[in-house]
């Protein structure tokens, strides 16, 4: 498959890695040359400088026969562009665009979007996948990591083993052995920051990062096995009031439950915007790295703080600020994934990183074969991939002791019509259900043999 990637930063570099590593061939376009001589130095693509909204430019990069367009430039208005020019001059037959703009979100102007308007098959606003992953770490605040699965009726969570965790030195075969009802699968640990996929004879340790797999209505039952009991939420203090911090206290004013949330901005013009566009949250103007202004904002008795600014340090040390003040929970996102390794030393209890959120939401909408969600765990280094079987597909009509599921892959759960089971042993599985498998990157092209799936689009 040809695939077209306009943008060579974080968001477009990742998604490159991801596509060349299954042997599509991918181009890769943007004006900085030092961007696409470090993505054709590291990865298996091609690279053109220029500007991507530029016809010549994309009839270098192929654009006459690409199956594919992705414009994840840093710019709106040039992915907008990008995807009608390849729409107009080259016909290409599916077109994805990152667009960050609220203003180009609302629903009232879906209508824009249309082929005989601007023709994008796929809008991509990172705000809202990130507004969406805050909510997400709220939802289980004792988790580094969080994500839903088969319509939320499954839970992905990342927990931090500490010294008094209950399953520490047990093996997770006594473990499935303890807690026979529980539906709960180890499918990930981080060990040493590396990152593998257990046996069932391997213990847990002090320190593993694991992730876990468990139904919705046994979360909280999950976490306080894991050593991370649920708390109520009933405070929470935003430190930035920009598209994502908007989006998250309108999103927390939503609840059916009521929440105390207080929005702290450096900026004044934004702060009265946020005052206006928000009901219940108050809003503070001023330094959210501010000891003073943080006092006044009861940061030391909330139950979780998020910093969420457009800037990764600002972010870090409101969030240690934070946790130093009292806070319960400190949330901070980091755009630059070689700041995360700081998160546990600076006792953050969870990050959030836009890149992730952003891949994973490309790939979901790239892959073909029946794939329904894919969710990026950590720097690329694995995926969890929610699909349905076909069936030609390998896995179809057998147990799953006996599928032979590569080194680095393990099944996190099935859904077999309306219900959702644990895998075990003795499981068939059918034509119809729907799988979400763990894999490491590495193992991915093995489980989309199994799955009969294949980058494509549908």
């Amino acid at each position: 498959m040809k695939i077209i990637i306009c943008g060579a930063g974080q968001v477009g570099w990742h998604i490159a890695r991801h596509l060349a590593g299954e042997r599509n061939d991918v181009t890769i376009i943007d004006t900085n040359a030092e961007l696409i001589r470090r993505a054709t130095d590291a990865l298996d693509v091609q690279g053109v400088t220029g500007f991507a909204s530029h016809p010549d430019v994309l009839d270098r990069a192929g654009a006459r026969d690409a199956d594919l367009i992705i414009a994840a430039t840093h710019s709106d208005e040039v992915n907008m562009v990008t995807c009608q020019v390849a729409h107009s001059v080259f016909q290409v037959p599916r077109k994805i665009a990152r667009l960050r703009s609220s203003a180009y979100l609302d629903a009232i102007y879906s209508d824009l979007y249309r082929t005989d308007h601007l023709p994008i098959d796929v809008v991509i606003s990172p705000e809202r996948e990130v507004a969406r992953a805050a909510m997400q770490r709220l939802s289980a605040p004792s988790t580094f990591d969080a994500e839903t699965f088969l319509e939320g009726r499954l839970h992905l969570l990342g927990i931090s083993l500490e010294p008094d965790s209950p399953v520490l030195n047990t093996p997770l075969r006594q473990l499935n052995d303890m807690f026979i009802s529980l539906s709960a699968v180890v499918a990930g640990v981080r060990r040493g920051g590396k990152l593998f996929a257990p046996e069932p004879g391997d213990q847990l340790f002090e320190g593993d990062q694991v992730y876990v797999f468990t139904l919705t209505e046994d979360v909280a039952r999950t976490l306080e096995i894991f050593g991370k009991p649920m708390a109520k939420q009933e405070s929470v203090v935003i430190i930035g009031a920009g598209n994502v911090g908007l989006a998250v206290a309108q999103s927390l004013e939503a609840r059916p439950e009521r929440i105390r949330v207080k929005l702290i901005e450096r900026s004044r013009a934004r702060a009265e915007d946020a005052a206006d566009a928000l009901n219940r949250t108050i809003v503070l103007n001023g330094d959210g790295l501010s000891a003073e202004l943080l006092e006044e904002a009861a940061v030391p008795r909330a139950d979780a703080v998020l910093a969420i600014t457009d800037d990764d340090k600002t972010n870090i040390l409101a969030a240690v600020r934070a946790k130093q003040a009292g806070a319960k929970l400190a949330i901070s996102l980091v755009n630059d994934p070689t700041l995360m390794s700081l998160m546990e030393p600076l006792d953050i209890d969870a990050f959030i990183n836009p890149r992730a959120s952003t891949v994973s939401t490309i790939l979901r909408h790239i892959r073909h074969g029946r794939v329904r969600d894919i969710y990026s765990i950590g720097d690329a280094e694995a995926e969890v991939i929610e699909a349905q079987v076909l069936s030609t597909s390998p896995i179809a009509g057998r147990a799953v002791r006996d599928i032979e599921f590569p080194e680095g892959a393990l099944m996190g759960a099935v859904r077999k019509g309306e219900r959702v089971v644990k895998p075990t042993g003795d499981l068939r599985i059918e034509e119809g259900d729907i799988v979400v498998i763990f894999a490491l990157v590495s193992d991915i092209p093995e489980v989309e043999r199994l799955l009969q799936v294949s980058i494509d689009f549908f």
